[in-house]
């Protein structure tokens, strides 16, 4: 809805990074593009409105509101609220900076030796994200080998990448159909296969397939004992036990997750990224009037979208196939759409000069991008977890955004005021010299 007019390629306007630029050293601050950086910004603020479920709740909270009783007041309509206009949005909306970075780096000149020592190091800050602050959503990891593959992309025109995006989004529809039906029709399947099973007296492999497969599905709606304990130690027990509980988890999490669907929904989005930034989407070089059309079009069908899939989950009584998690076919078509609407509203914002103390409070945030994702996970560890302030379960669902409230606040503070006198964020500057293997500057220049 927003693609129309591809262009093949971003012509460079003012403060762009442009091709011959071959200096093997970091992007000067005066060479970002404000507009992106006011973006990702916000793309990673909103990302907290998810993100604080899984830190202060149990897992399966994230998508089944029953979970913590948030069912009836003011914590259905918080759930309400987010899953109408954000879920999922602000990830892909974060992704998409994600390929614009690999876009805008390739353009610099400075080769696929840096690119990928780039990578690996952002991959490195994910491990340490995941496994020793304990944050088992972590998407840096997935991140960083995604973007590994999107190199072999750096050149291709908008029309290429908009062709293979839409074939990464057609496979994870037809994967979100398949477990649609599975959760939808096995457990008859299943009660039929254990009652022709107790009655006869060897049971076929078929049947026996079929109780197998269900009872593995199962344990991810009605988890055991032991599961539960786990996830309780993530947070209530001693370090070492919350780290052995977290990694234990973590593994299993990305050994299935990350090839089947992961890494296809961050790429399908990168992509679509790429393209935004090619045609001048992601830069604000298209007209206000473009922009407008794009976040009218996308909140129409963003929200039509959302509000079909949110009268499903409540209508059917949260029946697992509409709340258990990559099940529901429609869903990329929602946060892609609230994604560029959301977009668009913010790049009418910056073409307008509206709100500019907000936008710069944002573009900072943008620029510190990957200090303030480990600072949520900072966060998270010690409001949380029993090392902390031992938080975990203990606040209502509408309570979780008086903390993201809270951390809005720091973040944005800490951002402007350490950005007025260094050039980079701490990660940041960290991410880069250990990128060109030599210390950067820090300080302003006087």
């Amino acid at each position: 809805m927003s693609l129309w007019g591809l262009r093949k390629q971003l012509p460079a306007g003012p403060g762009a990074i442009v091709p011959g630029m071959t200096e093997l050293a970091p992007a000067e601050p005066r060479q970002r593009i404000e507009a992106i950086d006011t973006i990702r910004g916000f793309a990673l603020l909103g990302i907290l409105l998810l993100n604080i479920l899984a830190f202060g709740l149990p897992f399966r909270a994230y998508t089944n509101p029953t979970v913590d009783g948030a069912v009836e007041g003011i914590d259905f309509g918080v759930f309400f609220t987010i899953e109408l206009l954000f879920e999922g949005s602000m990830r892909a909306l974060f992704s998409m900076l994600f390929g614009v970075g690999v876009a805008m780096f390739a353009t610099s000149g400075k080769g696929a030796a840096i690119h990928y020592r780039r990578q690996l190091l952002l991959f490195a800050f994910g491990l340490v994200d995941g496994f020793l602050l304990l944050w088992t959503g972590d998407i840096l990891t997935v991140y960083a080998l995604a973007g590994m593959v999107l190199y072999l992309c750096r050149n291709w025109r908008a029309r290429s990448l908009t062709i293979v995006a839409g074939c990464m989004f057609a496979y994870l529809a037809v994967f979100y159909a398949a477990s649609f039906a599975m959760y939808n029709y096995m457990p008859d399947q299943a009660a039929a296969a254990e009652a022709r099973i107790e009655a006869a007296e060897a049971p076929s492999p078929q049947d026996q397939a079929v109780v197998d497969a269900w009872s593995q599905v199962e344990v991810q709606l009605d988890p055991p004992v032991h599961l539960l304990e786990r996830e309780a130690r993530k947070f209530k027990g001693t370090y070492a036990e919350a780290f052995v509980a977290n990694a234990q988890e973590l593994r299993e999490l990305l050994a299935w997750g990350l090839p089947v669907l992961f890494i296809w929904d961050a790429m399908a989005c990168m992509l679509l990224g790429m393209v935004l930034y090619r045609t001048g989407v992601l830069t604000g070089q298209r007209s206000v009037r473009f922009y407008t059309i794009t976040a009218i079009l996308g909140f129409a069908i963003g929200l039509a979208t959302n509000a079909f899939e949110l009268a499903m989950k409540i209508g059917s009584g949260y029946a697992p196939q509409w709340v258990a998690g990559g099940t529901v076919i429609t869903y990329d078509i929602g946060r892609v759409a609230m994604a560029l609407a959301f977009l668009s509203v913010v790049m009418i914002a910056y073409r307008q000069g509206w709100f500019a103390r907000l936008r710069q409070g944002l573009a900072a945030v943008g620029r510190m991008a990957l200090t303030n994702y480990i600072l949520q996970s900072v966060f998270g560890f010690l409001i949380f977890r029993e090392l902390g302030l031992g938080l975990w379960n203990d606040l209502d669902r509408h309570e979780l955004y008086y903390v993201v409230a809270g951390q809005w606040v720091v973040m944005i503070v800490f951002s402007l005021w350490w950005l007025d006198r260094y050039r980079f964020g701490p990660l940041e500057w960290l991410w880069r010299s250990l990128t060109y293997g030599r210390r950067q500057p820090m300080a302003q220049p006087a």
